[in-house]
């Protein structure tokens, strides 16, 4: 029966796949067909997860840990795809599974003849198979690429309606905070690779003598580990100070809302904690801090929900607040606690958000007849003054989204601009080339360079590589010399690891080769667009996809690509030059991985500044940007 069962987990991977191809091979006029291949997807996925959870209890619950396929294996590390079942993988598959066909047959009539009917199934189930791949993910890696996937899907369902201003400018808000989750999570692989001495299953960490004895002989990475797998966490659920995505990204459909941010994708910090929770289950300071970003988190979104005007503002503050007291729930150790809080939020939110425009009609109803305005006495006292000062700061989000920008992305863009005297337009793309060259040289050659050079050398163009993209990310005018900044990015990336002893020339290759086709055809994407439209820039949204959709497609399959998103050679690339990295390179290590974290932020805005939003034509219809 055990042989059954772990053959079986294979099934809830393939499932939403073949759904997913199948949906995208419809035409878009086919509403019918298109809702019901996400019908049949989703509703074969709840049954076959019901039945093998009674088959699974029936068994005494058992865990299991399969090793699938493997992508890479060299004598000093292996690359696999594995699966992992146990209670939590359980109890987030029924959530998953009903509430996803709950939300499919509810969207098939709530979206009816909309424009984008398809383009909404093809991306939920597109989101489908991301969160099966993070709930049976066996490592970290696998875990990865579901979490890439949820980051993408999450950046369409908020841009979903795309002639819009508002939408599109959340939804590159939402993933860019989204990225600062991907720097902790690939922090969390390069270092966990070097503390363990290989690719750490999830049923390795459920070892309690293992954990004590490498935490024990590494206590500095080991604690470093732990703050990523939190920072990581925080930001996918909402925890403060990143809180203000979760309202933001109620931009997208009723629908999606309550799938995505009402049940299961803002729970995925829990999963993420709860799986990681033997390894700094010890480690008092991080169990410190994640108490107190709990509470914090609780108590500032309560607050800020209860003034807010917009029900879904209350409805994603209202849940935030109850993942800050799960999140001090997984801390303290209560696991069975915090994943039956999990399923109840979970149920809760989506309900909520789904009924919340026939609530919003009859408050609006009965407000028009029965509103009684509230009588203020004593306004004047101490009480008074400081309860309307926690309402101002209520009804302002307590300035989280001031925060994010302050700290995180006005220092980022401000870099960039400054960049503008030396990396000017094609003078400055010319002098980077060049540059680009003697490095290439360098590494020819790095037998006769003295080694004081050579130990400099692999920071210093890590460091040119960040001022590339920096200066990719704030240009405004010319969108192909974004692109080809963000190109020499990744060959900066791959000039400085190209200086490590260990490295071998084929692993550079898998890693360019997939930045290099991807850079080509998004080029081609842009010169035609270029060539047809003769003024595209970065200034503003331009909504080229009105008139381009299918050239649109394409180069956003170019961006993924170029991010290192998994379906091209660059994700297992990037995986590979990070083994190659020391422990005592933590510097090194950060700047490549802020690096990718910038790249996939430019080529989203390139791609949001291009072909999203109103078109620039005034002869379509142009939507406001408060609308």
């Amino acid at each position: 029966m055990n042989v059954l069962l772990t053959s079986l987990l294979q099934l809830f991977i393939f499932i939403p796949i073949i759904g997913f191809i199948v949906s995208l091979l419809i035409p878009k006029r086919y509403e019918e067909a298109i809702s019901w291949t996400a019908y049949l997807t989703t509703g074969a996925h709840m049954v076959l997860a019901w039945v093998f959870l009674v088959l699974w209890l029936i068994e005494g619950h058992p865990t299991f840990q399969t090793v699938d396929l493997i992508l890479y294996h060299t004598e000093r590390y292996t690359f696999f795809i594995s699966f992992y079942f146990d209670k939590i993988t359980a109890t987030y598959l029924f959530v998953g599974t009903f509430l996803t066909f709950l939300v499919t047959v509810y969207s098939r009539w709530y979206l009816h003849r909309e424009s984008g009917y398809k383009r909404f199934f093809n991306t939920i189930l597109f989101f489908y198979i991301g969160y099966n791949i993070i709930i049976f993910s066996g490592n970290f890696e696998t875990l990865f690429i579901g979490w890439e996937i949820l980051g993408i899907t999450s950046f369409l369902l908020i841009g979903f309606y795309r002639i819009r201003y508002l939408p599109v400018k959340n939804a590159l808000k939402v993933f860019t905070v989204f990225r600062v989750a991907d720097l902790g999570l690939i922090l969390v692989i390069w270092m966990s690779h070097h503390l363990w001495g290989e690719n750490i299953t999830f049923s390795k960490l459920m070892h309690p003598d293992l954990i004590d004895q490498v935490t024990l002989g590494h206590p500095e990475l080991s604690i470093l580990i732990a703050l990523m797998l939190g920072l990581a966490a925080a930001v996918k659920s909402g925890q403060l100070p990143f809180s203000s995505w979760v309202p933001r990204a109620m931009e997208g459909p009723t629908p999606s809302s309550a799938i995505f941010y009402g049940s299961l994708s803002v729970h995925l910090g829990i999963f993420l904690l709860l799986r990681s929770y033997p390894f700094w289950e010890n480690q008092t300071a991080v169990v410190a801090l994640v108490v107190v970003m709990g509470i914090l988190t609780s108590i500032i979104a309560t607050l800020i929900s209860r003034v807010q005007s917009s029900i879904k503002t209350q409805i994603a503050y209202s849940s935030v607040a109850q993942i800050g007291i799960i999140f001090v729930e997984v801390a303290l150790g209560f696991y069975d606690l915090a994943l039956i809080h999990t399923v109840g939020n979970a149920f809760l939110r989506t309900y909520q958000l789904l009924v919340s425009p026939s609530v919003v009609t009859y408050l609006i109803r009965d407000q028009f007849y029965n509103f009684v305005p509230r009588q203020y006495i004593d306004k004047d006292s101490t009480s008074k003054q400081i309860e309307y000062s926690v309402y101002m700061l209520g009804v302002k989000e307590f300035n989280l989204d001031s925060f994010m920008y302050v700290f995180f992305w006005d220092p980022v863009k401000w870099i960039g601009r400054k960049l503008n005297f030396v990396l000017s337009g094609s003078t400055g793309l010319a002098i980077v080339t060049s540059a680009l060259f003697i490095g290439f040289a360098c590494l020819a050659y790095k037998q006769s360079l003295p080694q004081t050079l050579l130990s400099i050398l692999p920071s210093l163009f890590a460091i040119i590589g960040l001022i590339v993209v920096l200066k990719s990310f704030s240009e405004r005018m010319n969108p192909q010399i974004a692109w080809l900044y963000v190109i020499q990015n990744h060959l900066w990336m791959a000039l400085a690891i190209g200086f490590s002893d260990q490295v071998a020339i084929h692993e550079i290759i898998i890693y360019v080769s997939g930045v290099i086709v991807s850079g080509i055809v998004g080029y081609i994407c842009l010169n035609q667009l270029r060539s047809a439209e003769h003024n595209v820039d970065l200034k503003e949204c331009q909504g080229h996809i009105h008139e381009y959709p299918g050239q649109a497609f394409i180069f956003l399959i170019a961006c993924l690509g170029l991010m290192g998103f998994p379906i091209t050679p660059s994700f297992l690339g990037i995986d590979l030059i990070f083994t190659h990295i020391h422990t005592d390179q933590i510097v090194f290590a950060f700047i490549l991985t802020l690096s990718l974290i910038i790249v996939g932020l430019s080529l989203v805005r390139i791609y949001s500044r291009v072909y999203l939003g109103p078109h620039v034509k005034t002869y379509h219809a142009i939507p406001l940007k408060n609308s």
